[in-house]
């Protein structure tokens, strides 16, 4: 697989800088499963949707249920991915899922002042 990343960044002729860390990941998730299928952003939304909807009452697998459109599970479980990493849900040891975005706290962090060091 690395081989195939740097054929590609060899032929476009341009300066790409991926961390390793990254790159290790995408090399196993690829491994993992070859059939990985990437979400677009209005499945990422409807999802988002539907979890603040339903935010706390339901477990992963009954939220997929209650989807406005069907999503394949594996799709699902990478939305939720994706969406937990920028703390937008979080989900409990019960495996209930919770909506926890703030707009009101995000727009007061973006607002403050800029650290000096």
């Amino acid at each position: 697989m690395r081989e195939l990343y740097i054929l590609d960044l060899i032929f476009t002729k341009r300066k790409f800088y991926i961390s390793i860390d990254i790159l290790i990941f995408m090399i196993n998730v690829n491994k993992k499963n070859a059939f990985v299928r990437s979400p677009t952003l209005d499945t990422v939304l409807m999802i988002e949707k539907t979890i603040e909807k339903y935010s706390g009452e339901f477990n992963k697998t009954e939220i997929w249920k209650k989807l406005p459109k069907q999503v394949m599970w594996q799709t699902y479980l990478i939305a939720l991915d994706y969406l937990q990493s920028i703390n937008k849900i979080a989900i409990d040891n019960k495996g209930i899922v919770g909506h926890i975005w703030s707009p009101d706290i995000a727009k007061k962090f973006y607002k403050r002042k800029p650290v000096k060091i």
